[in-house]
């Protein structure tokens, strides 16, 4: 599949009801994540890593948004020990590498090889046979518009490498 029709394909398979294609979304990030109903675990992180305020402040943000399916892929117990307090830092830390700063569609997304994320580090971006790859997890879900960014759902939870 060439890169331009991925784009398409991506962007037409946005979760119906949690922000819309023509860029006129009415709720932030967060609000978006939390109607869509596959986020829970991300939703406790940002809230345990007082991020709230931040994801739902003007933006521009593109955020590469493991599922709760993603975060159960973890090892056993390393969702609860990232939500205690002291770990607080490294929580921070994995969440804001799963954000760019600026608004990237599906379409600008797979021109890119890598990106540079809010918590300093940059993702790899590959695109091969049609599947769009930040680092090791598989964007499946592209373009869910919010009001102050936009949404794109990976399968895995990525990791900056001090983390």
């Amino acid at each position: 599949m060439r890169k331009s029709s991925l784009a398409t394909a991506v962007a037409v398979t946005a979760l119906a009801g949690t922000g819309t294609l023509s860029g006129q979304a009415t709720d932030d990030i967060v609000d978006t994540a939390v109607k869509a109903g596959q986020f829970e675990t991300l939703v406790a992180a940002v809230q345990a890593a007082g991020l709230v305020d931040v994801l739902k402040g003007d933006g521009p943000f593109t955020v590469f948004a493991p599922t709760d399916e993603a975060f159960a892929k973890l090892p056993e117990g390393t969702v609860a020990s990232l939500l205690e307090p002291e770990n607080r830092d490294r929580l921070i830390a994995i969440l804001t590498y799963h954000v760019v700063p600026g608004r990237v569609a599906a379409a600008d997304v797979v021109k890119l090889d890598r990106a540079t994320t809010v918590q300093g580090g940059m993702v790899r971006i590959s695109v091969d046979d049609g599947v769009v790859k930040v680092d090791d997890a598989t964007v499946v879900t592209g373009d869910i518009e919010a009001s102050n960014g936009i949404i794109h759902v990976i399968d895995r939870v990525i990791l900056p490498e001090a983390s």
